[in-house]
């Protein structure tokens, strides 16, 4: 795949947490470069990025998404040509839909949403995690109207997700690893910094990725293979568990206030989660990306810090 420099004029970020600091530090690289004409970044009012903003000369614009109503953010996103969101769930339940709404209401060219993680048409709705049945509420938005472009980018979850204590799928002091549903399930993962390359490229470029899905992955790997990588790369033997569909389903119902058991039973499946790595951009356009094994060892040298 051939990237074309594209004649962009502004763009704004909305967020700066960790997904949102990547993309900005590496749009801020091609506006250097000449490849995007301005970077702007949307931050709650009060917020403690602004020193690294000042830093990479981007201009803030604050709000706060969780109050704000669609008007005003239609407002505030009016006179930007593109707009990344990279805000995630923080908001609570509708606040996607009311930045998709708003940013169709501004007359935006282009629109990278908050999607950055599963394939929400395969896993359809009624996953188990409420927040996604909106993912698809988005994508309905924007694939029912034809005044702005958009592009949809997949990357599965973040790398560091995998041993996250909370998560439950490695237990590092007991020694165990759990496989949700099955042992050859498999899961897609990226690191944020990968992410933001892959992104600020295809905002770069945007009309080459006009109203599509593209996929990302850093790795993608099954169960049974995160068991045999971090035997590998951390020297001692990990004790197996399966938590099957059926156990997860329970579990589930019976914390009904537990988001992590809704991600877990969400993730617990054959599709949607997982991608082939030769079936993304970064392999088409020959991007070099962290795989499991080399961010664990990087994660083990820092002495298992996900910071």
């Amino acid at each position: 795949m051939t990237i074309q420099n594209a004649a962009n004029g502004s763009v704004l970020v909305l967020g700066a947490g960790e997904l949102g600091a990547c993309v900005l530090r590496e749009l801020a690289k091609l506006r250097d470069a000449g490849q995007v004409a301005s970077v702007s970044v949307l931050l709650r009012p009060g917020s403690g990025s602004a020193a690294m903003m000042r830093e990479l000369q981007i201009s803030i614009v604050e709000a706060d998404l969780a109050t704000a109503t669609e008007d005003t953010l239609a407002t505030l996103f009016t006179g930007f040509d593109q707009i990344i969101c990279c805000t995630g769930f923080v908001g609570g339940l509708g606040t996607q839909r009311k930045i998709t709404a708003a940013v169709l209401a501004a007359g935006v060219a282009h629109y990278i949403p908050w999607q950055f993680g599963v394939d929400y048409d395969v896993v359809g709705r009624g996953s188990g995690q409420d927040v996604w049945d909106e993912q698809l509420d988005v994508r309905d938005m924007l694939r029912n109207q034809r005044k702005m472009h958009w592009t949809i980018v997949s990357t599965g979850m973040f790398t560091s997700f995998v041993v996250l204590p909370e998560f439950g799928l490695v237990d590092l002091e007991r020694g165990i690893v759990r496989a949700l549903g099955d042992w050859d399930y498999a899961l897609t993962v990226t690191t944020p910094q990968d992410i933001g390359r892959l992104t600020a490229r295809i905002a770069a470029s945007w009309r080459d990725f006009d109203d599509q899905i593209v996929h990302v992955a850093g790795d993608t790997f099954t169960y049974d293979e995160l068991a045999d990588t971090l035997t590998s790369v951390l020297g001692r033997p990990f004790t197996r568990e399966r938590l099957s569909v059926p156990q997860l389903k329970a579990d589930a119902e019976v914390h009904p206030g537990d988001m992590m058991g809704k991600y877990r039973l969400a993730f617990a499946r054959k599709d949607g989660v997982a991608w082939p790595k030769n079936q993304t951009i970064n392999h088409n356009l020959g991007m070099a990306v962290t795989d499991l094994a080399t961010w664990l060892r990087a994660w083990r040298d820092r002495g298992y810090d996900l910071d």
